[in-house]
């Protein structure tokens, strides 16, 4: 196994897609659809990674962000946001907010994997 990966994403195809992709390259891979789930996801063990739908319906996703780096025990596990959200103001709140990085949809899944493998082999410490 590569790592465990949280996916929060409320959209079913987007959801199913991400995670057959991810658990094609070897990865464990954990869901939720709404903030609740998402924080009810960190229990041992942690995530390592986060991948992060910036519009959960009526939520915003970097409410999750923000919680996380706010709790000892999460704050440093990488964040990407996947939104849909590509213009660059939107990706400069969103790196604003915290997040390690910002892969807009549709997903190319090659710079996914890229930088999945840049925040994976980084330390937890920032």
């Amino acid at each position: 196994m590569k790592g465990h990966v949280l996916v929060v994403e409320d959209n079913p195809a987007n959801r199913e897609l991400l995670c057959d992709w991810l658990e094609s390259e070897g990865y464990r891979v954990s869901v939720a659809t709404t903030l609740a789930e998402a924080k009810a996801s960190f229990v041992d063990p942690l995530p390592e990674i986060v991948l992060l739908d910036v519009q959960l319906g009526a939520e915003d996703g970097l409410c999750l962000l923000s919680w996380m780096r706010n709790e000892r025990r999460h704050e440093r596990i990488p964040v990407i946001a996947v939104t849909a959200h590509a213009i660059s103001a939107e990706q400069t709140r969103i790196q604003q907010a915290g997040c390690d990085a910002c892969v807009p949809k549709p997903i190319d899944f090659k710079v996914l994997a890229a930088q999945l493998n840049v925040w994976m082999a980084r330390p937890t410490t920032k």
